[in-house]
């Protein structure tokens, strides 16, 4: 076949157009073109596929998601109450996939797809319709796919999933979850539209956690014993995917994983028992560098990850001391490395605790002497001498020399800086010495003094308010 015997197909104002070639038939619309002549599925899993081209919509045809100038047409009564899953996987994009469902007198719209699934149950004698469309003309390639979904394998109490070894993980499909005729269909007060079951005989008296997520519902949890729906007694219960429970050594425990809600779509679900984990007993101090002169104040971060909850609080700041304080103060009497210790308790008896080394190093430098002239002249040199006492360590220390200088933003003014290290001793100090020249503008306010302000280098200063002396003034001509 040449050119001139091919199907034309020209854009013009966003449109498309089929234009013939005379000779050339064009495909005649399928039979499901019309809501009337509706594809019926009869049986489940069922596929359809095909191009779109050439399909039309009728007069009055539903548009409730978008325009759709070609769409075709399946409907589906099904015999018995059935959890059913459409999809578009396989289509081209572009394509819609809209469900209704018959009211008597006309059709109730569901719900329409771009992409995904669209699940919901189909009752029985119900007659639902799907409708296919493209979004533009022309050939668009289809596919459409339903199927039955199957409730989980152990969606009734005597199928229940077997636990041997903690920690257990599985997952369970819960988009067409049951409740069985003498379910508790209610745990924690939440009615539920299905369920799960799992069992687990503890081997010891312990607590355990039962924890469940997942997309796209909310979860209860609830922990059972008895052997039989109708003589359940329950241990407890929760709504929001978290169990913490005691398991006592021997006994069997039917666990009941709850499906509250949903949003339509695939239901699945994560499910996990473990050996409840011990609370997390965090705690921070300050100051970080206490002396010995410092009430260190201790921070108790501790939590529960399952919040049961913490009872008690036990503090041991490792020099014999102990307190029951939230966050309590403690100074130590002496300079050493002090092991502390934060141990506590949920209420369910659960411990946890967390040891941290306090350093408890006290420093501390002075200033004993500050030596300046009494009087001096302009231009003239003369010296200056910081006396520094240091007893307990070896330290590095920085002394500035200050003069004041006049005016609304006057103060003090920074003449020279000296470092020096400095040995501890009780016998001696230590002069730091400087040399000042004065200045015109010394003697034309006629007096200058000086401060000096000493800093140990990388630590902190215990006793910090004999760092810093000011000397009388020194009279300048």
């Amino acid at each position: 076949m040449d050119a001139t015997q091919r199907r034309l197909l020209v854009a013009l104002a966003g449109g498309l157009f089929v234009l013939a070639v005379p000779g050339v038939a064009l495909s005649s619309p399928p039979a499901n073109d019309n809501f009337a002549a509706a594809d019926v599925i009869s049986a489940l899993p069922f596929t359809d596929s095909g191009d779109l081209n050439g399909t039309t919509t009728e007069p009055g045809e539903s548009m409730f998601c978008a325009a759709q100038p070609q769409t075709v047409w399946y409907t589906f009564t099904p015999s018995s109450t059935t959890v059913i899953s459409a999809d578009l996987n396989g289509s081209q994009g572009g394509v819609v996939l809209t469900a209704y469902q018959s009211t008597g007198g006309g059709l109730g719209f569901m719900s329409c797809i771009f992409g995904g699934s669209l699940t919901f149950t189909a009752n029985a004698g119900t007659t639902y319709h799907f409708q296919v469309g493209s979004f533009f003309s022309g050939p668009v390639q289809m596919r459409f796919n339903v199927r039955a979904v199957p409730p989980p394998p152990n969606d009734d109490f005597a199928n229940a999933t077997p636990i041997g070894a903690l920690p257990f993980t599985g997952n369970a499909d819960m988009t067409a979850a049951t409740v069985e005729p003498g379910e508790p269909a209610t745990p924690a007060g939440f009615p539920i539209a299905g369920s799960a079951w799992y069992v687990f005989t503890a081997g010891e008296t312990k607590s355990l956690t039962a924890s469940a997520s997942g997309c796209c519902a909310s979860a209860t949890l609830a922990a059972y014993t008895g052997d039989s729906l109708t003589g359940l007694t329950e241990v407890k219960s929760a709504f929001g995917g978290m169990l913490t429970f005691s398991a006592i050594a021997g006994t069997t425990y039917h666990i009941q994983l709850g499906r509250f809600g949903g949003f339509g779509g695939t239901i699945t679900m994560s499910f996990r028992l473990e050996s409840t984990p011990p609370p997390v007993a965090s705690f921070g101090y300050s100051p970080f560098d206490p002396s010995v002169f410092d009430s260190v104040q201790f921070f108790n971060f501790a939590f529960d990850p399952v919040g049961i909850g913490i009872q008690t609080v036990s503090w041991n700041f490792g020099d014999g001391s102990t307190d029951a304080g939230f966050s309590p103060l403690h100074r130590y009497a002496a300079d050493a490395d002090y092991t502390a210790k934060l141990t506590v308790t949920t209420f369910d008896g659960r411990t946890g605790s967390s040891s941290q080394v306090v350093h408890v190093k006290t420093h501390d430098v002075a200033i004993t002497g500050f030596v300046t002239p009494s009087s001096a002249n302009a231009g003239q040199t003369r010296a200056i001498s910081v006396e520094l006492r240091n007893t307990r360590y070896t330290e590095t220390v920085q002394v500035q020399l200050l003069k004041s200088v006049p005016g609304p933003f006057g103060g003090f003014q920074l003449v020279g800086t000296l470092t020096h290290e400095v040995p501890a001793s009780r016998n001696r100090t230590i002069p730091f010495d400087f040399n000042y020249t004065f200045t015109g503008d010394d003697a034309a306010i006629g007096k200058v003094t000086f401060e000096a302000i000493a800093t140990i280098v990388n630590a902190r200063d215990a006793l910090s308010a004999d760092n810093t002396a000011i000397a009388l003034p020194t009279k300048v001509r």
